[in-house]
């Protein structure tokens, strides 16, 4: 990349991705990527290509974790211009750790602060005080950094001395309140997104708008370039256009990539450039069955099976009816197939299926046609070029 396009989405690996952005040519990055918690992917998204890269961050362990994030951190701080900042959003279960890799590639002079973002919601341990807060770890890229502190200053409380008309010294200088408020501090209580509210994404690991604002607002300028490199379902994207930043996002599940984009179109951005998300046969066949699998549900609007594995021949189900699908990243797909999931549409009960394929062989059109002429079972042959007219 010769020179640094903004207003872009990349799908894909960020490790890739960064290295082919500019050395010091953002203003701010934020990055909240999926914390060490040992949950299983699928809960998180649900997507194959993040189960891959999920399984290549924790199978080894709190180390093997840290590993996978410090040559990805590194190209964070190449990319940084020497007044940016980057603002590591993460929690008790590897802070200390990310708290070290930080001081190493940052240099510990170029920390700023340690915020704890305070939420409250959720369940209540009895046999400890609830973890009710994550971290924000702030550094700068060099001595000096963007920092606008009357963006973000907040009411006074009202027991405040500067509340009640202002505060005199000892010399009898009168000392009025900021009329925009009073610096905010490094403890944010911040609300988590209401179940009901329309800001939220069906994304469970989704920050709220007001979060990104506060850091936005304080850490860059218009026309500033923001960058998310674990963007997930954009806030940081919508955040900045709507403050009048460029940004960047990326993300490895082309799943995330497309709500991004929806996302935005719902704000009028309509200029977005979508980098490495599968769309030719060629792209489809490069990537990974599952991931495969995944791109083929989303494409029809449908619901992912529940089990990535052992799902009975059942790879998700249509959006109105309900009805069965498989996906095949295949060629010529058999009679043998079909034939299978026959069976698998009886066993839910149901009359009619799909299978999304490449291609099909005569054979199997041939046992389509026999299933629905003598067992009243309307199984669809669907090829990857046909799918919008189907669904």
């Amino acid at each position: 990349m010769e020179k640094l396009l903004s207003n872009l989405i990349y799908c894909g690996d960020n490790l890739e991705i960064l290295r082919k952005i500019p050395e010091k040519s953002v203003d701010l990055i934020y990055l909240d990527p999926p914390f060490f918690s040992n949950r299983t992917y699928e809960v998180i998204w649900g997507n194959g290509a993040e189960l891959a890269v999920f399984q290549d961050r924790w199978q080894g362990g709190i180390k093997h974790y840290i590993g996978w994030m410090i040559p990805r951190i590194r190209e964070m701080h190449k990319v940084l211009k020497d007044s940016g900042s980057i603002y590591l959003h993460c929690d008790w279960h590897a802070c200390h750790r990310l708290r070290v890799v930080m001081d190493d590639i940052f240099g510990e002079r170029n920390f700023q602060n340690e915020i704890i973002w305070h939420y409250t919601g959720g369940g209540r341990s009895k046999n400890y005080f609830s973890r009710k807060h994550d971290t924000i770890l702030l550094y700068s890229k060099g001595s000096i950094m963007t920092f606008n502190i009357d963006e973000v200053r907040v009411p006074y409380k009202e027991t405040s001395g500067y509340a009640q008309g202002g505060i005199v010294s000892k010399k009898g200088k009168l000392y009025l309140p900021n009329p925009k408020g009073t610096p905010v501090d490094d403890v944010w209580d911040i609300p988590i997104i209401n179940p009901l509210s329309k800001e939220r994404q069906g994304y469970p690991t989704q920050k709220p708008e007001a979060l990104l604002e506060r850091i936005i607002r304080a850490s860059s300028n218009r026309g500033d370039i923001v960058l998310d490199p674990f963007c997930g379902c954009g806030t940081t994207l919508v955040v900045a256009h709507k403050l009048d930043r460029k940004w960047i996002g990326i993300d490895v599940s082309s799943k995330a990539c497309r709500l991004m984009e929806a996302r935005l179109n719902k704000i009028g951005v309509s200029l977005i450039r979508v980098i490495g998300a599968p769309k030719t046969i060629a792209e489809l066949k490069k990537i990974t069955p599952l991931e495969f699998q995944h791109w083929a549900i989303d494409r029809i609007s449908g619901t992912p099976s529940k089990k990535a594995v052992f799902d009975m021949g059942i790879d998700g189900y249509t959006f109105l009816d309900y009805n069965p699908v498989q996906v095949k990243q295949s060629e010529r797909v058999g009679r043998n197939v079909v034939d299978n999931f026959e069976t698998a549409v009886r066993r839910e009960g149901k009359t009619a299926g799909y299978i999304i394929a490449f291609s099909f062989t005569k054979g199997a059109h041939e046992e389509a046609a026999r299933t629905q002429q003598e067992d009243g079972l309307d199984i669809k042959l669907v090829s990857v070029n046909e799918i919008d007219k189907y669904f």
